[in-house]
């Protein structure tokens, strides 16, 4: 099962397509590994399995009727935190945000969704998205899953983290001034 934690979104996607992985087995594993792997890393800080496996069923027996929801059929994947997700915080890790409850989803997060991802979480940031490396005081630091006492950069460090360490099968990140480039760096 190792090699399914590096397949990709499409490559994920088509063996769901294929009916060789079904969606609730492909979110299973990634719970499993985010259990095994996240308590060290600190990489998915807003987990919500329960929705996660609502949607994983739903695509099982879309499938089963012989309908497909979109290119990303069934794909396990993450967001970082600054995308709202209904009914989950958005912090941008600021504790003044703290108590933050989004509303609804993000366009981009609906649109994913709406091609099939199933979201489950959401990754760890730095403060206001502004640093180099990924810390807040709400969630703590996030670790280079590549050598865990050094920094997996930012803003987007915990989805890079994340996506580094197969945490996740696909990710919703940002970029204005570095914040995917640097981390794809570290």
């Amino acid at each position: 099962m190792k090699q399914l934690f590096f397949l990709g979104a499409c490559g994920l996607a088509r063996e769901i397509s294929r009916g060789t992985l079904s969606a609730v087995e492909c979110l299973a594993e990634f719970r499993r590994r985010v259990e095994r792997f996240n308590p060290t890393l600190n990489a998915v800080v807003v987990l919500d399995w329960e929705r996660a496996l609502f949607r994983a069923r739903a695509a099982d027996q879309a499938q089963a009727r012989g309908a497909a929801l979109g290119p990303f059929h069934g794909v396990p994947m993450t967001v970082k935190e600054c995308f709202d997700v209904a009914n989950q915080p958005t912090t941008w890790g600021d504790p003044a945000l703290c108590s933050n409850t989004a509303p609804k989803d993000d366009v981009a997060v609906a649109r994913l969704e709406d091609a099939g991802a199933i979201v489950f979480g959401k990754t760890n940031v730095p403060f206001r998205l502004r640093d180099f490396q990924t810390h807040n005081d709400i969630y703590g630091v996030t670790s280079n899953p590549w050598h865990i006492t050094r920094t997996p950069g930012g803003s987007s460090g915990g989805s890079a983290a994340a996506l580094a360490a197969g945490l996740t099968g696909m990710e919703l990140g940002s970029d204005l001034g570095g914040s995917i480039r640097q981390p794809a760096h570290a």
